[in-house]
């Protein structure tokens, strides 16, 4: 059998496909960008139709690399993972435009549902708030508001679900309605002891069971694809939602080992081992693996703006040509001027969860300029995961070591100045595309190339770089006086 693993990442502003060797080694890679939609303020969407198209061309492109798809040993899926898709059964098409994580527009419904008091029963099955970054909202609004998903639910046709469960979909021809257990438990509608979809929390939400898929492990035998669709009948044998996949890469396998991802939001992820977590602080509890039948679960900090806040720098102020110049420009200066930004461009995620927020730059003069706000900027990346440090110690989950990863984690000065704030060490690997390491990781172990996780990880992670914090104690206190005061105008 063929020692490469096909990885399918499918992030928020682009769709990719990595190729994998079983020592972790990135044989190639190839890209897309997926268009992005806002109807209107807060609402974010985008084409499935289009992931699907990309996502293939992706896969196509890298095959030839292994030498043919039958020299494929397996698929490994990784995704963002609130967005919901709404398509037909029996068309296999996309019924509406998919609503993104980001997205806003069920904050109405969210806090009716507050309103009825049912926000702690909700918390204590699921271990998520009533907010609308979740999926079962998300399914709800379209149902009411999309009459093409509304009539297939009545038909009967209508399948709702997560980005991965969608490409498993695709990927076998319709063979395979599906998801795992670490993108189920973002959904509002499965409790994180339950087996599957719960139908008291599905009709709470108004969103029919029959429209769900079956929830399934992580890693095994999942789903074999459809030789019409890749030329070979490849066994599906990793999925999970992108944050529980970089935890996994990041082997943080053991009770209390944590991982930060630096992406379009930043994700902080506390290994829990087998108990529920219930977070009294605003936290998350979530499935962080199920592999067996047997769950792992974690505590979970969710802060919606970290890479996105430099795209819009870039994109909508021009600031920066490329994200990388804000190291360039945060190095240029000694410090932000008294420039704070609190990055609430899609509303504050926790420990504040504050849907209706905006964000805020303060103590602007007319000596601020380029260099301070990019400063800032990378600032608000260590003032926002200071407030989940807080958040996850106050829960009994204090953090000894950070290990970080994502896009921003590149960026040796936000290293430095996590590990300064946070008063931690912080750890980075070489190989800083984590998430997708995850699922190579899963979808090796599925295959047998791996007799469990430990092994994978053992072999396919590489070598770290370690940041000490060297900051005063003023220096950091000042810091948090203003980011606490900017706090308070949002």
């Amino acid at each position: 059998m063929s020692d490469y693993i096909l990885v399918l990442d499918e992030g928020t502003t682009s769709t990719r496909a990595m190729l994998f060797a079983s020592d972790g080694v990135l044989i190639d890679s190839a890209q897309e960008e997926l268009t992005q939609h806002y109807p209107q303020a807060g609402w974010v969407e985008h084409d499935a139709g289009e992931i699907w198209e990309k996502t293939l061309k992706c896969a196509l492109a890298l095959i030839p690399k292994a030498g043919g798809a039958a020299m494929i040993a397996g698929i490994g899926i990784t995704n963002q993972r609130e967005t919901v898709v709404a398509w037909d059964k029996e068309t296999g098409e996309p019924l509406t435009r998919a609503i993104v994580w980001q997205d806003r527009r069920t904050a109405p419904f969210c806090a009716e549902l507050r309103a009825g008091g049912h926000e702690e029963a909700v918390q204590r099955r699921t271990g998520l708030l009533l907010d609308p970054y979740f999926s079962g909202t998300k399914m709800r609004w379209m149902l009411d508001n999309v009459p093409e998903v509304r009539a297939a639910a009545d038909a009967g046709t209508l399948a709702f679900g997560t980005v991965e469960s969608w490409l498993v979909y695709k990927l076998t021809a319709g063979k395979s309605h599906i998801t795992d257990a670490s993108n189920a438990s973002r959904t509002l509608l499965m409790g994180l002891a339950d087996d599957g979809f719960d139908e008291g929390l599905c009709e709470l939400l108004g969103v029919p069971i029959s429209a769900l898929p079956q929830v399934v492990d992580m890693s095994g035998s999942l789903a074999e694809t459809d030789r019409s669709v890749l030329d070979a009948a490849i066994p599906i044998a990793g999925l999970a939602g992108d944050q529980q996949s970089a935890t996994i890469g990041q082997a943080c396998l053991a009770p209390g080992e944590t991982k930060a991802t630096y992406g379009t939001g930043a994700f902080v992820l506390t290994n829990q081992g087998e108990n529920i977590p219930l977070s009294t602080n605003r936290m998350l509890g979530t499935v962080l693996m199920q592999l067996d039948g047997k769950r792992t679960y974690a505590i979970e900090g969710s802060v919606f703006v970290a890479g996105s806040l430099v795209q819009w720098l870039r994109d909508s102020l021009g600031i920066v040509e490329v994200a990388s110049e804000t190291e360039k420009l945060a190095r240029s200066i000694p410090d932000s001027g008294g420039v704070t930004i609190v990055p609430a461009l899609s509303g504050l995620g926790a420990p504040h969860w504050r849907a209706d927020a905006r964000g805020v730059i303060t103590g602007l003069s007319f000596a601020s300029g380029k260099p301070q706000l990019a400063r800032a900027a990378l600032e608000a990346m260590a003032h926002q995961t200071y407030d989940l440090a807080d958040a996850f110690a106050a829960d009994g989950a204090p953090w000894q070591t950070l290990r970080i990863d994502g896009g921003m984690a590149g960026n040796d000065w936000m290293a430095q100045d996590l590990a300064d704030m946070l008063d931690v060490t912080v750890e980075r690997p070489s190989f800083i595309e984590t998430t997708a390491l995850g699922a190579a990781m899963l979808a090796a172990v599925g295959v047998g190339l791996y007799p469990d996780l430990a092994s994978a990880a053992a072999k396919m992670r590489g070598e770290l770089t370690s940041f000490e914090p060297s900051m005063s104690e003023d220096v950091r206190e000042e810091r948090l006086a203003r980011w606490r005061k900017a706090l308070e105008a949002v």
